[in-house]
């Protein structure tokens, strides 16, 4: 059963060119992964790795990127079950850039109803953080 979940939509006072540039490399992501429940953290520009407290070992690729709008994720061979992570810019003016992400992911009904809060809960919480980068001093 697909099941998809959309974060609300954030403000980020940058460029989409900006934010683009940081979210389609993961060796930046270690700004935005909290430290205290990801460990192991591995990664390369289109790929990472990480061990995630409760779910184990698992790894992300880059599997599409569209300049300054879409950037498109999935979990890597042998994940246990197919998901993607879509991320879309919009850029409403030079500093004004909206961001929504979206996941998509075949899950049974049982697993369906325990997770979609907590990706909800994810997603909005990884706006939040995004949001608050400091563009201007990042790139």
């Amino acid at each position: 059963m697909e099941t998809k979940v959309e974060s609300k939509i954030g403000k980020i006072a940058a460029s989409s060119e900006k934010v683009y540039n940081f979210l389609s490399n993961f060796n930046n992501y270690t700004k935005l992964i909290p430290p205290d429940r990801v460990k192991n953290w591995q990664a390369g520009e289109d790929f990472c790795r990480f061990t995630f407290e409760g779910m184990g070992e698992t790894g992300l690729k880059i599997i599409e990127k569209e300049p300054f709008s879409i950037i498109k994720i999935t979990g890597e061979e042998g994940s246990k079950f197919e998901f993607f992570i879509w991320i879309q810019l919009k850029e409403i003016s030079s500093n004004d850039t909206r961001i929504k992400l979206t996941i998509k992911a075949e899950l049974n009904p049982i697993l369906k109803m325990a997770v979609s809060k907590p990706l909800h809960t994810f997603v909005d919480s990884l706006v939040d953080q995004i949001e608050k980068l400091p563009f201007s001093q990042l790139i």
